[in-house]
């Protein structure tokens, strides 16, 4: 069974191509290299598609299976797609407020194609394709979530493009599940960080926004140091508290969405998190822990917007995926990404 990965050169994307690797799924990634990286389909020795995901002649082809890679393995002619993982988008909040229409053109208009082709697709089988969408926690309506943690039934009130051009492909999913029997599972993660333990994929932006890369940079010398937005909330010791969950983690469960899909289709939603909050402050003295580095850190105002607290609840997933994070300590999580660093850029 050969699965599409929309934006799997990408960090998630990448090893939630990994995670299919390792159930018995083959993959095709298509990515527009744009924030994703051709090196890591190679590394993953699967056939990489350069190309947009809003170009629907090249979606019908990859969908029937009449794709050529560009890079990674050779494709293999005549293998049909059976369900999408879709986690290509653009995803700067700083970005979306400042270029909104390059936002809406690739999150929203791209999905809306990807979802045109699978309808078509799956009538021309005579049954549907599921997906599997990667969403965020910025659909809720942040800076001003109702409770902590924060369920699947809460208000969806999202402040910026970036999240509302997800919750928009989210109703996009419903729609085309209310009238055309789409499948799809949506995944709402919080804070994604770590590295595959192995210690050969990880996280690389540019730029870099997430805080512990950003953190371990500092630690490293590859930054004077470290940026603190604000550190008079209302927590212990003053800076924001944020739910992290290990990027292996969070691919696990696309692999255990995707398989409740094929064996009973639906639509679903689903958030991803530890349920356990840390605050940058907690992250810092815990990466001082891991690597036996100090770095100087700087404060400077909250940045507007910027909730004190976010946490999931992440119980329906585990309770209906069977979902267990495997790597939950945020010890772990930032020694595999040490490790990662170590070996990306040492």
């Amino acid at each position: 069974m050969t699965i599409l990965v929309t934006g799997g050169a990408g960090y998630i994307g990448s090893h939630a191509v990994r995670a299919l690797q390792r159930s018995g799924f083959a993959v095709v990634v298509l990515d527009n290299l744009v924030y994703g990286h051709a090196e890591v389909a190679v590394r993953l020795g699967v056939p990489l598609v350069e190309g947009q995901v809003g170009d629907r002649a090249l979606l019908d082809q990859l969908l029937r299976g009449e794709h050529a890679a560009t890079g990674g393995s050779p494709a293999q002619p005549g293998e049909p797609i059976a369900a999408v993982l879709h986690f290509a988008a653009y995803a700067y909040v700083g970005e979306s407020v400042a270029d909104p229409a390059r936002y809406y053109r690739n999150n929203l208009g791209d999905s809306l194609t990807l979802l045109e082709a699978l309808k078509a697709e799956g009538e021309r089988r005579g049954v549907p394709l599921p997906m599997v969408f990667s969403s965020t926690c910025a659909t809720y309506g942040i800076p001003e979530p109702e409770q902590i943690p924060i369920t699947e039934t809460c208000p969806q009130r999202p402040i910026n493009p970036y999240g509302r051009s997800k919750w928009m492909v989210e109703q996009l999913l419903a729609d085309f599940g209310a009238a055309y029997g789409q499948p799809s599972v949506i995944f709402r993660y919080f804070n994604a960080a770590g590295a595959d333990p192995a210690g050969d994929l990880g996280e690389d932006h540019n730029p870099e926004t997430h805080l512990i890369p950003l953190v371990l940079d500092a630690m490293a010398g590859r930054r004077p140091y470290l940026q603190i937005f604000g550190d008079d909330y209302p927590t212990d010791d003053g800076t924001c508290i944020r739910d992290y969950i290990h990027v292996c983690d969070l691919a696990d469960a696309h692999v255990l969405g995707l398989q409740k899909l094929l064996a009973e289709e639906g639509q679903h939603v689903y958030n991803l998190g530890n349920g356990t909050g840390y605050s940058v402050q907690q992250v810092i003295e815990a990466a001082k822990a891991v690597t036996g580095r100090g770095l100087l850190a700087h404060v400077a105002p909250r940045r507007p917007g910027d909730p004190p607290v976010l946490v999931a609840a992440a119980g329906k997933a585990r309770s209906e995926l069977g979902w267990r994070p495997r790597h939950p300590e945020l010890a772990t999580i930032l020694a595999h990404a040490w490790a990662w660093h170590q070996h990306r850029f040492c």
